[in-house]
């Protein structure tokens, strides 16, 4: 068996011949930045999102932060879980407000509208929802009602979630606004990137201004807002546009490799599938795996690289936002839930073309790993 990656980015030949066509369209054009190509992704991937507008910015972060700049948050807090990655946290400092971090749930990994409810102060503006692993959680209805009830914006970090759905109802378009992330490992990728989508027409002209030195238009230097150099160029715009068309492939691959790992899993001990909702339909961005209390997280990941080849992807996250050095300020709070769920998670591989072999070894591996054993065992 060769080595299984933790994550595979997926750029076929012809997709790859797409690109360079694309590109070689923009150098010969001289427009390198917010051109045709650009605007053609945003439309697209609003168009699959169900979204009125999109706005391609240069990353996910950046996505974040200017949705959080429209709404305003400066000087108000805004809640987030604290199982989050850095980015979600640090985009409401940098636009002017304080995080206030929330509490989770084991089963999806994401806030709920009791955790909200617990968290909301009287500063509170705005609520953002974390789509972790591509899940979608049940309760995102209701949270979205809690937060219209009490007058509080809902924003969806959705850089996980690419595809991914609850009731048919696609992940971004349950808040007022919406942020993807086009990292390399992420469903799709533009090698860098990020899409905001909203129906607010507000806040895409805003959008527009903020990605842009804060202009109000392109081919003007009358500046309205304190923006920054946030555009996404016509290069990633082609990277992004062509492998938005494997979107549909690309989630049944992972779908059809995370049924597969649930159904081999069934009679592994020591593992717990984070499994979701039955009507939520994740893109499976990551396969989470719950370890029983006291299994050692690093020895075993040590022992199924060196002793299977097997990488496990990164956590999400193994140290949780309120324990990080840099959020130490808005540390206030006790978070068991996640504490205990950053503590003993594990991701396995997962990618578009990963074979039955491969997801055979991998539970294979693990299973052996936990028992304890020195030879691998039959099947799992």
């Amino acid at each position: 068996m060769n080595p299984i990656p933790a994550a595979r980015v997926l750029i076929p030949e012809d997709d790859r011949r797409q690109i360079l066509a694309r590109i070689d369209d923009a150098l010969q054009s001289g427009a390198l930045t917010l051109g045709k190509t650009g605007e053609a992704f945003e439309t697209a991937f609003a168009g699959i999102v169900g979204s009125r507008f999109g706005v391609a910015v240069q990353s996910g972060t950046s996505a974040l932060e200017i949705i959080l700049r429209s709404f305003g948050v400066e000087g108000r807090e805004v809640i987030v879980p604290t199982n989050t990655f850095f980015a979600t946290p640090a985009a409401v400092i940098h636009a002017g407000g304080r995080p206030r971090f929330a509490d989770v749930d084991t089963a999806t990994l994401a806030l709920t509208v009791e955790s909200v409810a617990a968290t909301v102060r009287p500063e509170t503006a705005a609520v953002v929802l974390v789509h972790i692993g591509g899940i979608v959680s049940s309760q995102t209805p209701k949270i979205a009602a809690f937060c219209r009830e009490h007058q509080l914006v809902l924003i969806e970090d959705a850089a996980h979630a690419h595809g991914s759905t609850l009731a048919g109802r696609m992940a971004g378009t349950f808040g007022a606004a919406a942020a993807f992330s086009f990292y390399p490992t992420k469903v799709v990728t533009a090698g860098e990137g990020g899409m905001i989508v909203t129906d607010d027409e507000t806040i895409h002209r805003q959008a527009l201004q903020f990605r842009d030195q804060g202009k109000e238009g392109f081919l003007t230097n009358f500046h309205v807002r304190l923006g920054y150099n946030w555009r996404l160029s016509e290069l990633h715009a082609a990277v992004g546009l062509t492998q938005l068309g494997r979107l549909e492939e690309f989630v049944a691959e992972r779908r059809r490799v995370a049924h597969a790992y649930t159904r081999r899993l069934a009679g592994v001990a020591g593992v717990e599938p984070v499994m979701p909702a039955a009507d939520s339909r994740p893109n499976f961005y990551k396969y989470v795996v719950l370890l029983d209390r006291g299994v050692d997280r690093l020895a075993l990941k040590r022992a199924l690289k060196e002793r299977f080849q097997v990488s496990l992807s990164g956590e999400v996250y193994e140290t949780p936002c309120h324990r990080q050095p840099v959020f130490q300020p808005w540390a206030a709070g006790a978070f068991p839930v996640a504490e205990d769920v950053c503590s003993r998670h594990v991701c396995l591989p997962i990618y578009p073309g990963m074979t039955e072999a491969e997801i055979d070894h991998v539970v294979v591996a693990l299973q052996t790993t936990l028992s304890g054993r020195t030879t691998p065992c039959v099947s799992a």
